[in-house]
């Protein structure tokens, strides 16, 4: 399996290269192996986990929040159904922010 530098997977992924170390120092990507040189050897699913990261930013998800679901995928022994719930929730709590700003603005 090839792997992918830094700057590769900031570009891929649409970020920028700050932003991919940031996601590793928080633990919501791999850290990734070394080359003997030292530097950072990403796998390419990586990728694709940056994208699901900005996705649910845009989505409203905070980092923690995105954090605790990729550790529930992660997990095994969690259900589709938990993962659900959460996500669930969360568009709820969203569309009670839609309404309440719809409220305010209309008086």
């Amino acid at each position: 399996m090839s792997h992918l530098s830094i700057g590769k997977v900031a570009k891929k992924a649409g970020v920028n290269i700050d932003t991919v170390r940031y996601y590793e120092r928080r633990h919501l990507i791999e850290e990734p192996t070394r080359s003997p040189s030292g530097y950072r050897q990403y796998f390419p699913d990586t990728v694709r986990r940056i994208k699901f990261i900005k996705r649910a930013q845009e989505l409203g998800f905070s980092l923690d929040e995105i954090g605790e679901l990729l550790r529930l995928k992660i997990d095994n022994e969690t259900a589709c159904e938990e993962v659900q719930a959460r996500s669930e929730g969360k568009i709820a709590d969203i569309q009670a922010k839609i309404d309440t700003d719809r409220k305010s603005t209309r008086l």
